[in-house]
């Protein structure tokens, strides 16, 4: 999990606050870039301490490519596309949740799941209108692991200097359109970052998707902290 001493996000929370209340991107970025150098300690640490973010991606893309094959007992609770036709869109990303992040009372994993309910429904759905849980294509499946993966950065963000936008804000509109600002900015950054990596062509199973997750979160860290300055 994400969490340093206080003391390392003050300047982040400083820039952050600034942005929250002119909109200025340069602010939102500058914010941004000292929470991934100096509260996190850049790209390599921000890899090690979300390792399991990056195995959850690799579960998730194991989960969802059993799925899509109809491989029997696809997922860790026995169920497969078979026991799971007729179900509805909600029940189907609940197996899937359970599966690949189950409940186990801590942050990480409430902040995992909220990432994956996202990617799964209405990313996804943003995404590819057409999305069949049960059988994605996979372009779908890769994208479901970026977008969940971008997720994730993006809830850690929020517990660790959220509260720096949502204090300096000058009202509630302004505070979720700001919070939006940074939701994107962290979604375009993954999602560049994991089509650099794939241009490389690796073989795409859970261990290297897990790889391609932790490579691209150390990446996004680094591009992150080029704006600190």
């Amino acid at each position: 999990m994400l969490i340093a001493p206080a003391r390392r996000f003050g300047a982040a929370r400083t820039s952050l606050g600034s942005f929250a209340k002119t909109g200025s991107a340069a602010d939102m970025r500058r914010g941004i870039g000292h929470y991934a150098r100096k509260g996190i300690g850049g790209g390599s640490v921000a890899a090690q301490r979300m390792g399991a973010t990056a195995r959850t991606g690799g579960a998730l893309y194991g989960a969802l490519s059993g799925l899509a094959s109809g491989q029997t007992n696809a997922l860790a609770s026995g169920e497969d596309r078979n026991s799971l036709q007729g179900r509805s869109v909600e029940q189907i990303i609940t197996a899937i949740v359970e599966s690949v992040r189950p409940v186990d009372g801590t942050q990480d994993a409430e902040t995992a799941r909220d990432a994956l309910q996202g990617a799964l429904s209405a990313d996804l759905l943003d995404q590819y209108p057409n999305a069949d849980l049960l059988n994605l294509s996979e372009e779908e499946r890769l994208f479901i692991v970026e977008r969940y993966t971008a997720l994730d950065v993006f809830n850690q963000l929020e517990l660790n200097v959220g509260k720096a936008i949502q204090n300096n804000a000058p009202n509630i509109t302004t505070y979720l359109s700001r919070l939006r600002e940074v939701k994107n900015y962290v979604k375009q950054t993954v999602a560049a970052r994991f089509r650099e990596i794939r241009k490389a062509g690796a073989s795409l199973n859970p261990r290297t998707v897990a790889g391609i997750v932790r490579q691209a979160i150390q990446q996004t860290f680094e591009v992150f902290g080029e704006a600190e300055e």
